[in-house]
């Protein structure tokens, strides 16, 4: 029976110590978990290294765009081109990064942050930090045909259901007994 007994304390204490590291893993991430995870990844370089590489395809594609209007004045492009650099050197990426930790929180358990951290301290994770923004820009570059044909159909659409309405309202508008010119 001493046996039975000491068998079932043993199993009492070892579950207790099992759940309670359950527990710890299963519980929310602190602010100071988020910012430990986000400084193994090196945000901070890590969004401007982003943003950067963004403004030179955002650069690109002005000049595209404005290759199509001709009527712009000649330093329109460089006027475009210094305002969103600007822009970019003034982003208060600190402010992001602060604001971003709650829903973090919301959504990753101590565990998980602590899974991340381990990760992105590998060589493999740091790697994958590395080159995050030029897979990012290459990944941009290769969408950015398909984002202009996209947008240029839901343009056409929007135009057409536009026109659409307007001869729909203007239909609506005739008195009834008016013949409608053809």
């Amino acid at each position: 029976m001493k046996r039975c007994a000491f068998a079932l304390l043993a199993c009492l204490l070892f579950a207790s110590i099992s759940f309670a590291q359950q527990s710890a893993a299963d519980a929310p991430a602190s602010k100071e978990d988020i910012e430990k995870y986000l400084d193994t990844m090196h945000a901070r370089d890590l969004a401007m290294s982003t943003m950067s590489a963004m403004t030179k395809q955002m650069h690109q594609m002005i000049h595209a765009q404005l290759e199509k209007q001709p009527n712009l004045p000649p330093d329109f492009e460089a006027r475009m081109d210094k305002t969103m650099d600007d822009m970019i050197k003034d982003f208060p990426i600190d402010d992001l990064i602060q604001a971003m930790i709650p829903a973090y929180q919301r959504h990753l358990t101590k565990g998980d942050v602590e899974a991340l951290t381990a990760f992105y301290s590998t060589p493999t994770g740091q790697k994958v930090l590395k080159e995050m923004p030029a897979m990012t820009a290459d990944a941009m570059q290769s969408a950015s045909g398909v984002i202009q044909k996209m947008m240029a159909k839901m343009q056409e659409r929007l135009q057409s259901e536009m026109a659409e309405l307007q001869k729909q309202n203007e239909d609506n508008s005739k008195p009834q007994g008016q013949a409608t010119p053809n």
